[in-house]
Parts: C-alpha cells; sequence; structure tokens
C-alpha cells in the first residue's frame, strides 16, 4: 500500500486545512449553538471544488480518489463536526450515481453534486428497516412513464435540505431484498415530501428528516441501475458510507485529543501542571496511538476501494474500530479537562457527546461485526 500523495494532492489537502483553521474551526461552537443547517461552510466547500474529490473530471470532479476524499473529510470533520457530517452524507448520493448511473444521469445529477451546486443523500432507512435493509417496505410500482413510490424514510442526513436523492425502495416487498431497487428522487417531486427532523442529543445544526412519499411520482429513466438490483446499490454505497463515518469519527478523535493535550500542560494541581503525572501521560499516549491506528485502518480501506479491490470486510473494520475508538479518546478528552470538560465553555463536551454517533448510524458496531464476521467464515470456507 502506498499512502503518499502527489504535488498536487498536497496543494488540495493544504487548502482545506487553511479554510478549515481560518474558517471551520472558530465558527464551529456557533454551528452547534445556532442550530442552523451550515450553509455558509458548504459554499466555501463548493468554491475550493471540494465535493467533487471523488468525480471524474468528465462530470466536474476532480478526478482523484476515495483515499483523498478521506484526507479531506478527515480534515473537515476534525474543524468541525457538522461541516464533515454533511460532507461524508453528501458522498452517499453521489457514489452510487458514480458507479451505477447512466450517462444521461451522471451528466444530469453527477455533475451538480460535483460541483457543490446541489446537495445530496441517501434514503435507506425506515421505521422498521435500518440495518436490516431487506426490510424495506417503500413501494415502487411501474405505472406507464413513472414509478409510484409511497412509503417513509426517517433519521436522513441532509434530509429536506439536499435537493438530489438516491432512494432504495421495493418493487416486490414479499421477496424481501430481492425486490429492492434504487431511484434517484429530486426535491420537488410530486408527492414527495419531508416530515420531522429528529432532535438529537448532538448535531442540532445536520437535519436528520423523513423522507414521506405519497403517490410520488418518479419518472422511468431515474431507476439507478436496474430493477431488482437495489439491495446491490445500498450494500455498495454502504461501503463507501462506512469510510466516510470511519474518517470522520478519526476527524474528531483528532480535534479530541488535541484539545486534551493542550489543555494538560495549563492545569495545575498538587504543585505541577498535570500533564506530568503518569496517568496523564499514559491517557495521552494511549489516545494517539488509537487515533492513528484508526486512520490508516481506514485509509487502507479507501485505498483498497481506490485499486479496485473489494474494500467492504476492511471498511467494516475500520468503522467499527474507529467509532468506538472516537467514544473511548471522547471520554478521556473530558476526563483530563476534570469539571470544565463537563461544561460548555471547553468544545470536549460537545465532541463527547458527537462521538456517539459514530457507532450507531450506517451500521451499529454489532453489524459491522456481523458483516467481518460473514466475510472472514467465507474466506476461510473459499480456502478450504
Amino acid at each position: 500500500m502506498d499512502f503518499s500523495f502527489t504535488d498536487e494532492q498536497q496543494e488540495i489537502f493544504a487548502a482545506v486545512r487553511e479554510i478549515c483553521e481560518e474558517e471551520l474551526k472558530p465558527k464551529a461552537a456557533e454551528v452547534d449553538q445556532r442550530g442552523e443547517y451550515p450553509w455558509d461552510n458548504i459554499n466555501m466547500l463548493a468554491e475550493l471544488d471540494l465535493f467533487g474529490v471523488p468525480v471524474s473530471e468528465q462530470y466536474g470532479g476532480l478526478g482523484l480518489g476515495i483515499l483523498d476524499w478521506a484526507v479531506t473529510c478527515e480534515l473537515l470533520s476534525a474543524a468541525c463536526t457538522t461541516t464533515g457530517a454533511v460532507y461524508a452524507a453528501h458522498l452517499l448520493a453521489e457514489y452510487p450515481i458514480m458507479e451505477f448511473g447512466t450517462e444521461e444521469q451522471k451528466e444530469k445529477y453527477l455533475r451538480p453534486l460535483a460541483r457543490g451546486e446541489k446537495i445530496g443523500a441517501f434514503g435507506l432507512t425506515e421505521p422498521g428497516a435500518g440495518s436490516d435493509a431487506a426490510s424495506v417496505r417503500t413501494r415502487a410500482e411501474l405505472d406507464g412513464d413513472h414509478y409510484v413510490l409511497n412509503g417513509t424514510k426517517v433519521f436522513i442526513t441532509n434530509g429536506g435540505d439536499a435537493e438530489i436523492y438516491v432512494i432504495i425502495a421495493n418493487v416486490a416487498p414479499e421477496k424481501g431484498a430481492r425486490g429492492l431497487t434504487a431511484f434517484i428522487v429530486e426535491k420537488g417531486t410530486e408527492g414527495f415530501s419531508f416530515g420531522k427532523d429528529e432532535e438529537k442529543m448532538a448535531y442540532p445544526a445536520l437535519s436528520n428528516r423523513e423522507l414521506i412519499f405519497q403517490d410520488a411520482l418518479v419518472p422511468k429513466e431515474n431507476l439507478l441501475g436496474r430493477e431488482r438490483r437495489g439491495f446491490r446499490v445500498a450494500m455498495t454505497t454502504l461501503g463507501a458510507g462506512r469510510v466516510g463515518m470511519a474518517i470522520g469519527a478519526v476527524g474528531l478523535a483528532q480535534a479530541a485529543y488535541d484539545a486534551a493535550v493542550a489543555y494538560a500542560p495549563t492545569r495545575e494541581q498538587f504543585g505541577q501542571p498535570i500533564s506530568e503525572f503518569q496517568a496523564i501521560q499514559f491517557m495521552l499516549a494511549d489516545m494517539a496511538t488509537s487515533i492513528e491506528a484508526a486512520r490508516w485502518l481506514t485509509y487502507s480501506a479507501a485505498w483498497r476501494r481506490d485499486q479496485g479491490m473489494e474494500f467492504e470486510k476492511e471498511a467494516a473494520m475500520a468503522k467499527v474500530f474507529a467509532s468506538e475508538m472516537c467514544v473511548e479518546v471522547c471520554n478521556k478528552a473530558v476526563q483530563i479537562h476534570g469539571g470544565y470538560g463537563y461544561t460548555k465553555d471547553y468544545p470536549v463536551e460537545r465532541y463527547y457527546r458527537e462521538a456517539k454517533l459514530f457507532d450507531i448510524v450506517e451500521g451499529t458496531s454489532e453489524i459491522q461485526r456481523l458483516v467481518i464476521a460473514n466475510r472472514l467464515l467465507k474466506e476461510a470456507r473459499k480456502s478450504s
């Protein structure tokens, strides 16, 4: 594996670091307090063409890879986790169109997504179908030149603010996963509306709305891939999404570590900075080691995808390790801050709340372990 980057890539990352330090990080607490979707930040990312990092130049992107996208997402998440989450969720609309879209669909939908002219979202989760994708009950029926969609999606990141949605519905619910089918649905489509925006433990500025389909008319040409091949679309997209969740967790954990390592020398107890106590030093050492391990595990999964290799197992490994690492690192960052860490005067309080999201979304930690175990057992059977 070669994780070295060209001068062009380094220039892009340097530009991202600059906007993170000068624009995103100073406003992160304000974004959280105001609870408004961070359009100013999104527009800045669009101006830098960052939404097009993994998209072919043919469709308005930068023509780089998922590894480059992951490095960018890590930097954004460390500066402003909400903005990083918007960025990661946007990929979940770009990626399936990149992988399964027709030329016409790529020109019409992928190009504005790559340019950041429109924000994207991915609709899989339902009240009765989260990790169990085969239980999707949103119904799609072909009627002439349109599919008619009926059902409800929940917890959809960017829901309501996004303009382009990739939706997983079922043309034959009685067949379970074999009936799943993917569609591209535009905001403003007749019969497509938005419901409740969830009030969450953290991320008040990040929309997570219900998507409601009541006889929604989706043009036949907006079928993504083939009918009854939606399970493959969903699983492929989730693989990329798990890389995004893993690297977002790495970015957040890095921010928490940076806050802790900066605070420890300034806080005195028993006549000396707490950074002089071995207990604190060991905590910082463990935090830094875990972050580095999660980073390279995630980079490995992204690199495998860019090489055209199977990466679903590695993405699940990265996601479960990085998400649980993030919770632990943020917990230790609060501990190092002591009582001040429990107040809103310091960012580690917010980081701790934000961390929990990562081991729930894009498949819980339990689901990741099932994915990993299934792959391992399948590989073992093949080799025996």
